[in-house]
């Protein structure tokens, strides 16, 4: 079994019996069908444990705090689907350029007030970050929460991520890109 195969078993062990605040139960799985209809709607192929997830465990409803977004479909009720919500903050950032949405950066899961935990669907590793709005500044509201989705989900796994962690001094790095990437946005090809 691959490493990415046994963090996808202790994903889907977790995920059966720990739901977030608000699910009543797991998602099925999402097919290949929509996870293909969800890529074409974001013009960039999800990274593959990303994918996985998605595919293998659940359609949302897992993970830290109120779990994963939908991929594609919003439940009744629910929160706006890790599509429907990166589209919407793409068009909100080019109708309002002091907070531009990077481009491929894909929220997964809502932590409220406008905070959201993403995922770089551009860089290799899949960095995790986290984005907090409520100071007002653009420039400062992007963080790395993780080097990678990869370590991202043993944090939660084992229950050492910041949010578990009583540690009144501890500070997200900024995710120094954000003006790099935004800027390579504006300038025209």
């Amino acid at each position: 079994m691959t490493e990415n195969e046994q963090l996808l078993a202790r994903v889907a062990a977790k995920a059966a019996t720990t739901l977030p605040w608000g699910w009543t139960s797991l998602p099925d799985p999402v097919d290949t069908a929509t996870l293909a209809r969800a890529e074409a709607a974001l013009g960039f192929r999800l990274p593959s444990l990303l994918a996985d997830l998605y595919l293998r465990t659940g359609d949302g409803g897992f993970g830290p705090e109120y779990g994963l977004l939908p991929l594609l479909d919003s439940p009744p009720a629910g929160e706006p689907a890790a599509v429907t919500q990166y589209l919407a903050n793409r068009k909100s950032g080019r109708e309002d350029p002091d907070w531009p949405w990077p481009e491929g950066v894909l929220p997964i899961s809502h932590w409220g007030c406008g905070m959201y935990a993403c995922v770089d669907c551009r860089s290799p590793q899949a960095t995790v970050l986290f984005f907090e709005p409520n100071p007002g500044d653009p420039d400062h509201a992007w963080f790395v929460d993780a080097p990678s989705l990869t370590d991202w989900l043993h944090a939660w796994l084992d229950g050492t991520a910041w949010y578990d962690v009583a540690d009144e001094g501890l500070e997200m790095a900024p995710w120094t890109e954000f003006r790099i990437r935004a800027a390579a946005e504006e300038t025209p090809a």
